[in-house]
């Protein structure tokens, strides 16, 4: 469950997780609860969550699979700090996620735009 320690719920959900990813309780190639799931466990909304495990995504510690859902990585496969080749593999992950948000935030601007409009000429 998120506390009100004044630190935002998604930090406490992505802490809490990466704890049990690195505690061996969520092993290598276990899927994560469904989002809807992990909000009713932690008390906390959809996108809370999904914050969440986009932090951990960056970070490499899960990955998403289409369709599948998103599950831990296996350590030994992410990148080591100096190894450029995984840290340019995470940034397009990042980017790619920051995409996929921002092109959802486009599409509810535009809708919203369209019926205030709508709105005004009547």
């Amino acid at each position: 469950m998120v506390k009100n320690t004044g630190r935002p719920g998604y930090l406490q959900i992505a802490d809490d997780l990466r704890a049990q990813i690195r505690g061996g309780s969520l092993a290598p190639g276990t899927p994560l609860p469904s989002t809807t799931q992990l909000a009713e466990q932690y008390d906390a909304s959809l996108s809370v969550v999904k914050m969440a495990v986009g932090i951990l995504r960056n970070e490499g510690l899960v990955i998403g699979q289409q369709g599948k859902g998103v599950f831990v990585r296996d350590i030994d496969d992410t990148p080591a700090a100096g190894d450029i080749a995984g840290e340019v593999a995470n940034l397009r992950s990042a980017v790619q996620d920051l995409s996929a948000r921002l092109a959802k935030v486009e599409e509810q601007l535009a809708t919203s735009t369209t019926r205030r409009s709508g709105r005004s000429s009547r």
